[in-house]
């Protein structure tokens, strides 16, 4: 499959807005059970989870099968983690709480799992926004060190999500292996980068050629010889 190819990238785009049509086909059909409004809910926060897998999956796939223009196809995933969430929120807000906001805040109060929600929303939040190369580039370093913390918002969404299921850990339990398989692959990727690093430090170490007399090999005359020596600096 070729990913550098406009045609392949659109067809993504669309196959990433299918959820959400399904969803509005069965909303309009009435097919969302006898709790329309948290099956919506669950829904929608379930795609985002999955989207959110699909992107962190992108590196070490990239890695391993060497194909180009990947990365496009991270940030544009990434992009629809955060359209996901964002209606995820905005049904639990706008739809199930009627913009509520002192009922919101109690539930918010009342419920951990709603807390670490709103932690992985906030860290996708500004992830989100700081995607474009605009922002990148005023970011420099930073913009790593930013995007790292899709680990942390991933953990958060793993308990937020075994939480509001109460206890059902099925999904759950295949989404933190899959994490973890990540976080291993993320770690070895840094000890080896570290590695190279260190081998592309400059020595501190002189090293200079100087010049000896010795013997011939048939013993008669003195010769000039060269050897590499070693030195520390001070």
């Amino acid at each position: 499959m070729n990913f550098s190819s406009k045609k392949t990238y659109l067809i993504s785009l669309f196959l990433c807005l299918l959820p959400l049509l399904g969803i509005i086909i069965d909303l309009l059909f009435d097919n969302l059970g006898a709790d329309p409004i948290q099956t919506l809910h669950i829904r929608l926060g379930d795609w985002s989870l999955r989207l959110l897998w699909l992107t962190l999956c992108i590196t070490p796939l990239q890695t391993f099968t060497r194909q180009r223009g990947m990365a496009d196809y991270r940030q544009m995933l990434g992009l629809y983690v955060f359209f996901y969430a964002s209606l995820h929120v905005i049904t639990y807000v706008w739809i199930d709480q009627g913009l509520d906001w002192g009922n919101i805040a109690i539930d918010v109060l009342q419920s951990s799992y709603i807390w670490l929600g709103l932690l992985a929303y906030i860290i996708i939040f500004l992830l989100a926004i700081s995607s474009p190369k605009v922002a990148k580039k005023k970011l420099g370093k930073n913009w790593k060190k930013l995007h790292r913390y899709i680990y942390i918002g991933s953990i958060a969404v793993i308990i937020h999500y075994y939480w509001q299921l109460k206890g059902n850990m099925a999904e759950p339990l295949f989404y933190l292996i899959t994490l973890s398989i990540l976080l291993m692959f993320r770690v070895a990727v840094w000890f080896k980068n570290r590695k190279f690093n260190k081998m592309m430090i400059p020595t501190t170490k002189r090293i200079k050629v100087v010049t000896v007399k010795k013997l011939s090999e048939d013993q008669s005359t003195m010769v000039d010889s060269q050897k590499l020596v070693v030195e520390e600096d001070d």
